[in-house]
């Protein structure tokens, strides 16, 4: 029973990925807590980790097919994200499972109440690198990067607005363009994880096989409703405050 819930909650995890660049994490740490049914915070965003890193790369190749990525912007990105990254999931550690939940559950309100904001935007899709979109890249990136590995998800609810701020493309772009960062992120939170005995490999390897199928559905659901202007924006911060409320929720039970 635990495997199939793990496939089936990965479908929609992957899902997610493809069609907004997020919910990972944000939503895999919930679905392994409450659904998986693992009792543990730390096991579960170890766990998350792993899975949601290799879900993000596998729909980064989606994307790429699909022609939404800006590697350039994305490289840069994810490089000073990495470290960020490491620094902030060491912290993450140290720090209380209940509590890192709560603070991670009133960021994603913040975030969510920032998009709605600016659904309107369309974002320029041929923007170039310049030195003071590198340095704002660089900055944001390592800034995104800490808080992902802090609170241990891949952070694609926080990468694709950070892109979006930092370069000025178009939410489709900065969807493709996150994956890269969130598979990045992922992977150094789950080794460092890993290193402490905080990672189930078995649940994580179903995720991943739901997640791979739900990916493939989502990125082509984005790329069609990419069409309509500001559908995206609006489905992604509708699906940010829904899981922030919920794990407030779980968390106040608790």
């Amino acid at each position: 029973m635990q495997s199939t819930l793990a496939t089936l909650s990965g479908a929609v995890v992957g899902f997610s990925l493809g069609l907004i660049g997020g919910g990972g994490s944000i939503l895999a740490v919930p679905a392994l807590l409450y659904v998986v049914g693992i009792t543990d915070a730390h096991l579960a965003i170890g766990t998350s980790a792993l899975a949601v890193s290799v879900n993000a790369f596998a729909n980064l190749a989606h994307h790429a097919r699909a022609g939404t990525v800006k590697w350039s912007i994305a490289a840069v990105f994810a490089g000073a994200g990495a470290l960020g990254a490491f620094l902030g999931s060491t912290l993450g550690k140290a720090m209380a499972g209940q509590k890192l939940l709560v603070l991670f559950a009133v960021l994603m309100v913040a975030v969510a109440a920032a998009m709605f904001r600016h659904e309107s935007r369309a974002g320029d899709p041929d923007v170039r690198l310049s030195g003071p979109i590198v340095m704002k890249l660089a900055t944001i990136g390592f800034l995104t990067g800490a808080l992902s590995g802090f609170f241990g998800i891949g952070g694609g609810f926080l990468i694709v607005p950070a892109l979006m701020l930092a370069s000025g493309i178009p939410i489709i772009n900065a969807i493709g363009s996150s994956l890269f960062s969130v598979g990045s992120f992922g992977i150094i939170t789950a080794l460092n994880y890993a290193w402490s005995g905080l990672v189930n490999s078995p649940i994580s390897a179903f995720f991943i096989a739901g997640g791979v199928v739900g990916g493939f559905v989502g990125m082509r659901s984005a790329v069609v409703l990419a069409r309509e202007r500001g559908m995206l924006t609006r489905i992604f911060a509708s699906v940010i405050l829904l899981v922030a409320a919920y794990t407030l929720y779980r968390s106040y039970e608790a």
